[in-house]
């Protein structure tokens, strides 16, 4: 896992973003938290996380996006004593390869069998919504090669077919009612469980500049 600094000011509260598959702090670096340092985390080849850059911090709001929800989850049960005050789920679920509460099987499966440059620009296409937004997307999107990509979607799946320990407890999750890439109704199940204090709805595709403005600055 690669931990940066978008924000490294020594202010008392951290936002700990856990990015999607595919993701690196390119598409995020506009956006100012107010109030607070901010680490985003990605590339899930391995879930190895270094707490120590984390001590000091008052209070940590946590954020896990798509399939950083799933890698969140397992991160805070390795380090439970990390001072997590409010945490939220954004268009993904602790379930990322699952037939009804999150994406299915044959889908991640299709994906990692067939991944080149082109399926790459469909998925980002896909998780935009739109062209208009998939073209301002691809302004700032993640430049990682497709190899490096493949080997994270494998990392993926064999760690999913592991047994996880006890679930994060989240404040709030938020489904993308427009999302193409968690179905929003495998959303709603996998939080009906009450592994989320609170759910709300949104008209949001899977990614959104407008969405991460309106969760993500109001830190």
């Amino acid at each position: 896992m690669i931990q940066k600094f978008i924000i490294r000011e020594n202010r008392p509260r951290l936002l700990l973003f856990f990015a999607g598959w595919g993701a690196d702090e390119s598409p995020f670096r506009t956006l100012r938290p107010e109030g607070a340092d901010w680490m985003i985390c990605y590339d899930y080849r391995t879930l190895d996380f270094d707490s120590e850059p984390l001590t000091g911090y008052a209070g940590i709001t946590l954020v896990g996006w798509s399939m950083g929800v799933w890698a969140a989850c397992r991160v805070m049960e390795r380090h439970p004593g990390l001072p997590v005050t409010d945490s939220l789920a954004i268009n993904g679920t602790p379930y990322p390869i699952d037939e009804l509460r999150g994406i299915p099987p044959a889908v991640f499966d299709g994906t990692l069998r067939h991944l080149d440059a082109r399926r790459l620009w469909k998925f980002q296409r896909r998780i935009c919504g739109s062209a208009e937004a998939h073209r301002d997307f691809l302004r700032t999107a993640p430049q990682r090669p497709v190899e490096e990509l493949t080997e994270e979607l494998s990392a993926i799946r064999r760690m999913c077919a592991e047994a996880s320990g006890t679930p994060f407890a989240w404040s709030k999750a938020v489904v993308g009612t427009e999302d193409l890439i968690f179905p929003p109704e495998n959303q709603r199940r996998a939080w009906a469980g009450g592994e989320a204090e609170a759910v709300e709805e949104t008209a949001a595709p899977h990614y959104g500049e407008a969405l991460f403005r309106q969760y993500l600055n109001a830190v």
